[in-house]
């Protein structure tokens, strides 16, 4: 089922939100034949152009927009340097209220927990279920240390913390040598900014150019990256036999090749009301492998509702992406 998610901007400054999301996707994704859905029982609608595009900004606003830009201190530059109002390209429309998240029947903390210590048929059924339905699952008990989640977690919030000087010769929105650190990909393009900063790394097929990776996250993004292959493939496996294909099928088509690692920060606020640290979407890539640090933020939407994820220590989100459920399974 495709899932959309959306991330709260955060008030309290002594706790800051950080998400960080590897997306694998079929390297040879172009070559894939006219898809069929397997995943959602409900016809999909052809995704209509983003609506909060902005291709053609004012003077004014794009003046503001390459000011903010070249300063290279993102958005905890500007809160570091004590602002108390945020800049107007920030500001997204009012919008009514979010109900109170809903906790349906059977779901614990939100979203489907799956526990990997169950037995492989119990296992099959849970990831089969929490994908047809919310699309969105946490899992427990699985093999990626503990150690290595906190790992990269820390190194992120480290370099994010860092003074802006030694930020700043990293701030560049080029991906030609893997990786890019900037205030939102889409910055000159999006309708209006969302609250965060993010780094971002192509860690496959082929690896960033590592010395122009921050040396802080430098060992704990290769580690990681090993990790989420393991785990990548191990959900794959578990995917392709709760739809009946070949355990190796997903493999086959190379979707464990490319991957993308992006890390959201997001600093405090001093006007959450008015902002977003990430609007809501969906993910295109095959799985979305997410952690996070203790703070809640991210909600995912399951019909009419938003749906809190509160975070589990040690566990690792999944998110099935819109490629995975456009794939046709063949036996």
């Amino acid at each position: 089922m495709m899932s959309s998610f959306q991330s709260l901007s955060s008030s309290h400054q002594q706790f800051l939100p950080l998400s960080l999301s590897l997306s694998a996707l079929p390297f040879h994704y172009s070559s894939i034949p006219t898809p069929k859905l397997h995943f959602c029982n409900k016809k999909l609608v052809a995704k209509m152009s983003n609506p909060t595009l902005n291709p053609n900004p004012n003077s004014d606003r794009l003046k503001e927009l390459k000011e903010f830009d070249e300063s290279k201190i993102g958005v905890k530059g500007l809160v570091d340097k004590g602002l108390t109002t945020i800049p107007g390209f920030f500001i997204h429309p009012s919008e009514p209220p979010t109900p109170e998240p809903k906790t349906r029947h059977g779901y614990k903390h939100s979203i489907p927990v799956v526990d990997f210590s169950t037995p492989r048929s119990t296992l099959v059924d849970q990831i089969h279920q929490a994908s047809t339905t919310l699309g969105f699952f946490q899992i427990i008990n699985h093999s990626v240390p503990v150690e290595a989640i906190n790992r990269i977690v820390g190194s992120i919030k480290t370099f994010n913390e860092q003074p802006d000087e030694v930020k700043m010769k990293y701030y560049s929105r080029d991906m030609s040598r893997g990786v890019g650190y900037s205030t939102n990909f889409d910055l000159y393009n999006s309708r209006d900014a969302s609250w965060r900063d993010t780094l971002q790394m192509r860690l496959g097929p082929t690896p960033p150019d590592w010395e122009h990776v921050p040396e802080v996250c430098r060992d704990a993004a290769i580690q990681w990256d090993k990790e989420v292959v393991k785990i990548g493939e191990e959900l794959m496996g578990l995917l392709c036999e709760g739809l009946g294909v070949k355990e190796d099928r997903l493999k086959e088509l190379s979707c464990l090749d490319a991957r993308i690692m992006a890390a959201h920060y997001y600093p405090y606020c001093p006007q959450p009301e008015l902002t977003k640290g990430l609007t809501p979407h969906t993910d295109p890539g095959v799985l979305t492998v997410l952690v996070q640090n203790e703070v809640a933020g991210l909600q995912v939407k399951f019909g009419d509702d938003w749906v809190d994820l509160e975070p589990i220590p040690g566990a690792i989100i999944i998110n099935i992406g819109d490629i995975l459920q456009s794939i046709p399974y063949c036996r």
